[in-house]
């Protein structure tokens, strides 16, 4: 199952935050703890506990008390970890304002990043920090990046700002001025054999590198001079990698230098390119609608019963989508049925389950089924992916940074499928 521009695990690490940015402190009592991936913990663990001997200071007593509260458990839980991971570490405690008077839930929140963090900081506010994270979403695509010459080429991997140089290669192909007492012919024939040799082992090193590389939105060839062009026309590369060539850019460079370049020259181009994908996408939707085919549906009713009938092909769901998917049981017989309610209306739709009569025996109330203690509801967009990985569709979260987006989320409520066959 395709995941589009928005993998499944980056969505749950969106809502992860998004929980995270809504809690706040009674005071500047939240404490935020970013660490690299190079710390040492006994480096840190010193660290904290200065930090803790330094809250000593803060003058009222309720809040010093909740702030070395907090540190003491970020300390517990970063005394789980033999060592820090390789991508750093971000732990989150503090005692959350609740509605009611008291004083308030101790709560700590530990997050793996799904890249790495260069960060190393502690902060002490009335909500946890959460920009170096949020800033994390904004990259999450990879691209593969090739800069070559006649003489040698690197191989890079661009994730957000970041470009990891994977390999590089000598090409053993000398210049074209041959060497004294050689034909020019001869010489020529020499070149051309190892520039050919050179050519394939190109090819080879992307697709060993680039092939099965998670998430792989395109690849970009850049250098200087034609050789590029040359190696692009000669068929070196593997077919499934030769349909995500993107685009060529002349650099004044190979090697690292020329792998920084192409990032540059590239920023604005692979804005583009994601975009059109989504673009692309919602598209095809609208075309299916306008030509009244009965191969395109929309609601969030009608796309969960085409998936439950193995019947979508792609699923498109807005990323701005906030619904619950919550399970209701009657108090009387014991029916259970699911609703689909707005997260922003979800105390107002509380309030109204005791008015909320049975469909079934039309006399019991329902109340919010709880399975071991826990309320049964979950995120929308969590159960349309589960439901398309069962039934193999194809699944897209689209921004709405396109038309074509804000039109998903305006004029089709942010959930809708193209189908496999009518469904009318």
């Amino acid at each position: 199952m395709s995941s589009g521009n928005v993998t499944l695990d980056r969505f749950r690490f969106q809502r992860m935050l998004e929980q995270l940015q809504r809690l706040e402190g009674r005071g500047t009592e939240l404490v935020t703890v970013y660490i690299p991936p190079n710390k040492r913990i006994h480096e840190v663990m010193t660290d904290l506990r200065n930090e803790w001997g330094t809250a000593v200071n803060i003058k009222s007593k309720t809040t010093r008390k909740n702030v070395q509260d907090a540190l003491t458990k970020v300390m517990e839980r970063l005394k789980l970890f033999k060592e820090i991971p390789e991508t750093g570490l971000a732990i989150f405690a503090g005692t959350i304002a609740s509605n009611q008077l008291g004083v308030g839930d101790m709560q700590t929140f530990t997050v793996i990043p799904p890249e790495p963090i260069t960060i190393y900081y502690y902060r002490c506010e009335h909500r946890f920090q959460l920009q170096p994270l949020f800033d994390i979403l904004e990259h999450e695509d990879t691209y593969g990046i090739l800069v070559m010459d006649s003489k040698d080429a690197t191989f890079a991997l661009l994730k957000g700002q970041r470009a990891d140089i994977v390999k590089d290669i000598s090409s053993g192909v000398a210049g074209k001025t041959r060497a004294g007492g050689q034909s020019s012919r001869r010489y020529e024939r020499l070149r051309d054999m190892y520039l050919h040799e050179y050519f394939q082992r190109v090819g080879q090193y992307m697709t060993d590198i680039f092939l099965n590389v998670p998430n792989l939105k395109g690849i970009i060839v850049g250098g200087p001079g034609p050789t590029k062009e040359d190696w692009q026309k000669g068929g070196f590369l593997h077919h499934e990698l030769r349909d995500k060539v993107l685009t060529t850019v002349d650099t004044g460079y190979t090697g690292h230098e020329g792998v920084k370049e192409v990032v540059n020259r590239s920023r604005s181009f692979l804005e583009k390119v994601r975009y059109m994908q989504e673009r692309k996408a919602v598209q095809e939707f609208l075309r299916h609608l306008g030509e009244d085919d009965g191969l395109a549906t929309y609601g969030e009713q009608e796309v969960i019963q085409a998936l439950k009938s193995m019947n979508a092909q792609t699923v498109l769901v807005s990323e701005e989508v906030r619904r619950w998917q919550v399970t209701l049981v009657c108090k009387s017989c014991g029916h259970r049925e699911t609703r689909i309610v707005d997260m922003e209306k979800w105390a107002e739709f509380e309030e109204g389950l005791g008015a909320l009569r049975c469909l079934k025996c039309s006399e019991g109330l329902y109340e919010v089924a709880k399975k071991d203690g826990v309320e049964e509801r979950e995120d929308l967009i969590e159960v349309l992916v589960k439901m398309a990985q069962a039934s193999e569709a194809e699944f897209e979260v689209v921004s709405t940074q396109t038309e074509e987006g804000e039109m998903l989320l305006r004029s089709f409520g942010g959930v809708a499928a193209v189908t496999k066959y009518r469904t009318y």
